[in-house]
Order: structure tokens, then sequence, then C-alpha cells
């Protein structure tokens, strides 16, 4: 690692946005269920009490009173941990949100198996997949802080439901290569000859990482960040394909239905090259340290080196 790497919070970058925002939209509103300090919404709440709500420990009615607010024409954010965002919520999700295109945007915080000592009841590791399934949802997973920043913009652009993911611990920060971030756009990070490294969330830097473990061993990698699941920028996807001809994918979260089966989904119908999925194997998380539980479930640059071993051997 360089000494030079910076650490920034995502839900900091999050919570300065929505300020920001608010100054200029006055038909925005923000939703909270009782975790606004951890969430980061609360400083949104100092700023503009008056359209600011704390739904309290209920997010099924948090979600409910978002979509009201929303088809009343307010432009509204909800947040909360990801566990409680999407596993309590989705019914009302998918019949007060998703189904009616309510400009509601479900921001998760705690996302993952780095909330760490909270434990597999709190490491949400299936939300991904259960947003992106959700005809008209967009979904969004940033690489670093500034990403954060960015797409907390971008998803406010647009009228209709949106779900973005981030982590709790400070993740490693990309400002010096990551490109702007646009939504429904990857940003192609590193370009290689042998190997396609497709990333999102903090494994990102992870992917570039193994992109230099891979290079001492004659491996050339791409590595693209795909901060936007949904929709998948499938041009690029195919295009660093048909160059490398093996994709790895990696993904803080299950490997069933997240970021790996997007991209398996498109290029199995479009062009068909190995894939290998570093994410969760069907597996529930456990408590420890952030790192430590990276480390254990192959969520590293280790794990992302190895898959792709594997992958250009599976390519000859």
């Amino acid at each position: 690692m360089s000494s030079t790497l910076v650490y920034e919070s995502q839900r900091k970058e999050y919570g300065r946005a929505l300020i920001e925002l608010g100054a200029s939209n006055k038909d925005m509103v923000v939703l909270d269920a009782d975790l606004s300090v951890s969430t980061r919404t609360g400083e949104f709440g100092k700023k503009y009490p008056d359209r600011f709500f704390n739904c309290g420990v209920a997010e099924a009615n948090m979600i409910t009173v978002a979509a009201g607010l929303a088809l009343s024409g307010r432009l509204v954010f909800a947040s909360t941990f990801a566990v409680f965002a999407t596993g309590l919520t989705y019914n009302q999700i998918r019949q007060s949100i998703a189904y009616p295109r309510a400009n509601v945007k479900i921001v998760a915080s705690h996302a993952g198996l780095s909330v760490g000592p909270d434990g597999a009841t709190h490491q949400m590791l299936e939300d991904v997949g259960l947003m992106r399934g959700l005809p008209n949802m967009t979904v969004v997973v940033p690489a670093d802080a500034r990403e954060t920043y960015e797409a907390t913009y971008a998803i406010a652009s647009f009228s209709g439901p949106a779900y973005m993911r981030f982590s709790r611990a400070d993740v490693p920060s990309l400002a010096d290569r990551n490109a702007h971030f646009s939504l429904g756009r990857a940003s192609v990070l590193e370009e290689g000859r042998d190997v396609t490294i497709v990333a999102c969330g903090q494994l990102v830097h992870a992917a570039l990482e193994a992109r230099k473990l891979l290079a001492s061993q004659g491996i050339d990698a791409s590595v693209v960040n795909m901060s936007t699941i949904k929709p998948l920028d499938v041009d690029t996807l195919l295009k660093e394909a048909s160059r490398t001809g093996a994709v790895v994918t990696a993904e803080e979260h299950s490997v069933l239905n997240g970021l790996g089966d997007a991209v398996c989904g498109a290029l199995s119908s479009a062009y068909p090259v190995p894939v290998i999925k570093v994410g969760t194997n069907d597996t529930f998380g456990e408590s420890g340290e952030a790192m430590e539980l990276l480390l254990k479930y192959g969520l590293s640059a280790e794990g992302i080196r190895s898959a792709a071993v594997r992958a250009v051997e599976m390519r000859r």
C-alpha cells in the first residue's frame, strides 16, 4: 500500500451533498429512521429542520411517508442502514416507490461485511440484488467518498426511484485516478490485455492493488469501476471482454445476485467469456474487525488476484 493512501468517509460526503442540494432545492426533504448521526443526515436536519423528518425505528413507515411526499411533488432522500433500508421495507419499496416511479432516493450506509463488529444481522449482503430486481429502480455503489458526493448529486438530478449503498468504514480515496461519476457509465481506471477486473464499492481499490500483484506474474489486467449496477454500462463491458477475453467481478456483496450476476447476464447473451465472481459465497458474515473480515472472506487484492489467474487459465 502506498504511504500516501488517504481514507475518507463516504457517509460524510453524502451528508455534505445533502446540505448543498437542500440549499438549491426548496422542495427537497430528508427522512431517517432514528440513525441520523450514523447516516450523516442529521447535518441536513440541523440546517433545514423544517424539511427533515425522523421517522423513528419504523423503517416501513418511513418508506411509505417518503412515497407520499414524493407523489406530492417533493424530492425525497430516505436513509438508514442497508439491512433496514431494503430488508425490512422491500414490499413498501416495491409497491409504493418502484411501481409508481416515485421520486425517492433510498440511500443506505453500513452495507457489506465492513460493518464489522455488528455481525451477520447487520452486514447486508443481498441488498443490491433486491433493488436491481425491481423495475424502474436505479442502483449505485460508489467506490469512494468523492464518488459518493457526486453520485448523490446525480441521483437527485432525475425523477424516479434510486438506491445507493456505501460502507460504514472509511475507504481509500481514488481521487487521483477515478473519472468524475457519470450515472450509467463505467470508468476504465487501467487498461490491460489479459483479464478485466470489474469492481464496485471499496473493492475498486482492492482491484487496483490486485493489478499490481498480477503484473509481477506477467498478467496485464484492466480495472473497471462499475459504480452504476443498474443501468449497467454494457457497452464498456463488452468492449473490455472482447479485448481481454476473461473477466473477474469484485463486490462487497453476495455473488448470487449482485454485480457479478449482472455482468454474467450481460455477457452470456452478447459475448460469452470466462467470468469468476469475487464476493461472499452464499453465506452470512460474522462479527469482527472490518479489514479482517474482508480478508477472511476473500474480498481483498489477493482474492481478486487468485480469481484473475484462474480466469486467464480458463480463457487459455
